[in-house]
């Protein structure tokens, strides 16, 4: 399911509140976003600056209370998301040919086969310092079954990598936050533009 401009319709919220007391997203900088993501998507004028599939996967909204309900900000940005990298893929399909595109799919998937067949414990830089890190176990069972989907054709969501959560840990007990989010965004990226 994908969202469309008529989804997010300015003539009323587009979203859910939460109770006055509560924290959601900041009302006033998701309807700044969603504004700029329409006038992007919907204008032949091609001096709007360009956002991309990334922009959009990497926004963050500051809490406030009553804002919007956060699930459903997020579940509309991922389908948000899905159109944009489909538009982008078939822009370079458009540009350049589709031969260009599974060029570039093909670079993306040698770049993350590579990384997902370290072995265990060493997929990703350990943290340094005592700053917050990921569970090593947990973020290598979820590059398991990414090679599982792309080597075995076995069925999993995008949603799944979206939404993947792992047990904190310290430091170089786990591994580095940073790159381990930078690592499945590209996962979110390729897993969107192919289905």
């Amino acid at each position: 399911m994908t969202v469309t401009v008529e989804e997010i319709d300015r003539t009323e919220a587009p979203f859910g509140r939460v109770a006055s007391k509560d924290y959601g997203y900041n009302v006033k900088q998701v309807d700044q976003f969603l504004d700029r993501a329409r006038a992007f998507y919907t204008s032949e004028d091609t001096s709007h600056k360009a956002l991309t599939s990334h922009e959009v996967r990497a926004v963050s909204f500051d809490p406030a209370k009553g804002g919007y309900e956060a699930r459903a900000v997020d579940a509309a940005l991922d389908r948000l998301e899905d159109v944009f990298v489909q538009r982008e893929r078939d822009e370079l399909i458009a540009a350049k040919g589709e031969d260009a595109w599974l060029l570039q799919i093909g670079k993306i998937a040698s770049v993350l086969r590579g990384r997902l067949h370290r072995p265990d414990g060493e997929r990703f830089r350990r943290a340094k310092g005592r700053v917050a890190s990921y569970s090593t176990d947990d973020v290598d069972a979820l590059c398991v079954e990414l090679v599982k989907y792309f080597e075995e054709d076995k069925p999993l969501s995008v949603d799944v990598i979206r939404r993947a959560v792992f047990a904190p840990a310290t430091g170089a007990a786990g591994y580095d936050e940073a790159q381990v989010d930078a690592f499945l965004d590209r996962v979110v990226e390729m897993m969107a533009s192919i289905d």
